[in-house]
């Protein structure tokens, strides 16, 4: 094949570069949402996976960075052969259910070692690929820019991530998209060898065509690499873990965010004219403003004000910080070590906010922290440019207003609450606080749990009133009238998925036996220390601590009368509850008379049509229950979903009245039937 003569990479390194830049971004989303619902759903479980592939990345980066350095092309083009293939004899890449955990150890570490073992290998390879590539570029044709080739490496991660929500993850089951990722292995596979190949055959040119006598960089260029990378890497995640806490943990919010973050590669990469510097300097000063009025004002805002505000900030973020880095890049002669260095910070990001921040922080901190370390290190960037209106410290109004802003930002954190905080807890689900609310109105005086910005639980102080059931569980509630008119009204078994305070255990009796299942330990213990619904219960208690569907999966049939499913009224839901195989498994667990109650009060998803379509799907009958606000006995308006086959149930005047005419209410025909190889909440978002 003749040498191009344009400045412009060949069309078979970009099909390469391209179609593993697709497969890399395509399985990060893929792969976790196979294992989320085996870890609880919560957002750290997308944490964890980011911090996975960050890890590999560098791990990639720096085989890349080693063997360019220290190997001949041959031995390059060899090694890297034997890496493809040892890799495809790992494929398909959908993990072992053997790794489901059994409740007892470290989701992080569970999760870590089982992707390492799924999808290690293949992963590492492809990580390699982008500097690898633009090195055999180099020395295959050497007029073309390798710097062109990251930035179109980037424009196919950004086909692959955007495609997976809007047309993988709609039309194809989890072990079909596992099967279309491994053909495209094969397809990347044999296009990278290709390249090797041309490299090889061109390694005996004598010259360097990025020779030059340009001193090499700085360890203060390298910090700066490090720096400004590990300050996107962290506003990535902490924005992500933002938006899926007060959202839901969904591949679509993982997708946007990422989304963002490889948009401002590529245009910073590609030319100079989409980083105007002083624009997006003043930009950054105002996300930083708005980002700290909306903390201060929590998630009262609309749904689409919060998206809008976190991810402007992210992309104006990364796009200083990346832009930055675009200036700063090196002679091509060094792009290993220029890649390695962005790469490392990657890691460092994910190693922040993945595993640190939980053991230093008691609440969410990662956002303000990052915004304060971006603008502070791109100032430092500044500093010694001479060219720019910060040079030297000088405006002093202008590092002036930075540090303001920044204490600004810091105090949302100490000001995310104006209740007594009498006690937080952080740990992988999320973070916990219980708070003291109207503590100067003896008559109204109340503690509240709190998960992320949503209220589990509230319960009176006052020993008149702290028996009353609150929140969500009325007297009027659907979960209530489902207690009152069970078929049995003694000796009742009730299975519980998900404890909150314990508020219904207000309901029980002596001859009462109430099973809950609660996936967060912090949980049981802060009903048990901080609340007395369950030690006031006169029921019969037990308490299985791990994630119900996978503990009742395990278990044999605890012959409940009713099963209540209360895991949704937060924004952020464990969808594979909701699934047909899920259902299946409640069913075994439900007596013949007995009945399903499923929580489905919830902020921003509509989760009726879902129930719905299940019910039909179990040819259970179904009725919706809608309880008022009684702000006196604060209690909320609360939405439940019964089901039931017993049509006596269904004949009782409580539940006959409160539940009207939508036991003969049909799922749309556009519901979607919910499986564990298929779910999309965009079909619910209200």
């Amino acid at each position: 094949m003749t040498r191009s003569s344009s400045r412009q990479p060949g069309w078979d390194f970009c099909v390469a570069v391209l179609v593993s830049s697709f497969l890399v971004f395509q399985v990060q989303p893929l792969i976790s949402k196979f294992i989320l619902p085996w870890f609880g759903g919560t957002p750290g479980v997308w944490s964890a996976c980011m911090l996975f592939f960050q890890s590999l990345l560098f791990l990639g980066y720096a085989y890349a960075h080693f063997s360019i350095r220290y190997w001949s092309a041959g031995r390059q083009v060899a090694v890297h052969a034997v890496l493809l293939i040892v890799a495809a004899a790992t494929l398909p890449i959908a993990p072992d259910v053997a790794w489901k955990p059994n409740g007892s150890e470290s989701p992080i570490g569970r999760i870590l070692g089982m992707l390492t073992m799924s999808v290690g290998l293949p992963y590492f390879v492809l990580a390699s690929n982008s500097p690898l590539l633009q090195a055999w570029l180099r020395k295959a044709n050497p007029e073309a820019t390798p710097y062109r080739l990251y930035a179109l490496s980037n424009v196919g991660s950004l086909v692959g991530l955007l495609s997976y929500p809007f047309v993988f993850e709609p039309l194809m089951t989890n072990d079909t998209q596992a099967k279309f990722w491994s053909a495209g292995f094969g397809l990347f596979a044999v296009s990278c060898l290709w390249c090797g190949w041309r490299a090889f055959r061109a390694s005996e040119r004598s010259s360097d065509p990025f020779a030059t006598d340009e001193p090499s960089p700085t360890w203060l260029d390298k910090s700066l690499w490090f720096g400004l990378s590990v300050c996107a890497s962290t506003m990535l995640l902490a924005i992500t873990n933002q938006v899926c806490l007060d959202v839901a943990v969904i591949p679509f919010l993982w997708v946007i965010p990422l989304s963002l973050y490889l948009l401002t590669l590529i245009l910073v990469f590609d030319h100079d004219r989409w980083y105007p510097r002083h624009g997006f300097v003043m930009a950054l000063a105002v996300v930083v403003t708005c980002v700290t009025l909306v903390l201060f004002q929590g998630s009262g805002l609309p749904i689409l004000v919060q998206l809008g505000v976190h991810f402007g900030a992210l992309f104006v973020c990364c796009m200083v910080c990346h832009g930055e880095l675009a200036k700063l890049k090196p002679n091509p002669r060094h792009l290993t070590s220029f890649y390695l260095a962005m790469a490392a910070g990657g890691a460092a990001g994910g190693v922040g906010v993945s595993l640190l921040a939980p053991l230093v922080f008691e609440r969410l901190m990662e956002l303000q922290l990052g915004l304060v370390a971006c603008a502070l290190c791109v100032l430092g960037v500044l500093y010694r440019e001479r060219s720019y209106l910060t040079k030297y410290g000088r405006p002093i109004w202008a590092w002036t207003a930075v540090v303001v802003s920044s204490l600004g930002l810091l105090r949302s954190y100490a000001g995310e609450t104006q209740n007594d905080e009498l006690a937080t807890s952080r740990n992988f689900f999320g973070v916990l606080r219980v708070l003291r609310e109207n503590k100067h109105d003896p008559d109204h005086a109340e503690i509240q749990l709190v998960h992320g910005r949503t209220i589990h639980g509230r319960q009176f102080v006052s020993p008149e009133k702290r028996r009353w059931p609150t929140a969500y569980y009325g007297e009027s509630s659907g979960v209530a009238l489902a207690l009152r008119n069970s078929t049995r009204a003694t000796n009742r078994r009730c299975g519980f998925v998900g404890l909150g305070v314990g508020t219904l255990a207000t309901y029980g009796t002596p001859s009462d036996t109430f099973r809950y299942y609660e996936i967060d330990p912090d949980v049981l213990r802060l009903a048990c220390e901080q609340f007395t619904f369950l030690s006031d219960s006169a029921a019969r208690q037990e308490f299985v601590l791990g994630d119900a569907r996978l503990m009742l999966e395990a278990e044999s049939s605890q012959a409940f009368d009713l099963l209540v499913l209360d895991a949704f009224s937060s924004d952020s839901i464990p969808v594979h509850l909701l699934t047909r195989e899920a259902f299946a498994i409640y069913r075994r667990h439900i007596r013949d008379d007995g009945v399903i109650a499923i929580h489905v009060s919830n902020h921003h998803l509509d989760l009726e049509p879902v129930i719905r379509r299940l019910a039909e799907e179990l040819n259970w009958p179904a009725a919706k229950i809608i309880s008022s606000v009684n702000a006196e006995l604060a209690q909320y308006e609360a939405h439940w979903m019964l089901l039931s086959r017993n049509a006596s149930f269904w004949e009782t005047p409580e539940i006959s009245s409160a539940m009207g005419d939508t036991l003969t209410h049909k799922a749309p025909p556009t519901s979607p039937l919910w499986t564990d190889q298929f779910s999309n909440l965009l079909d619910v978002l209200k």
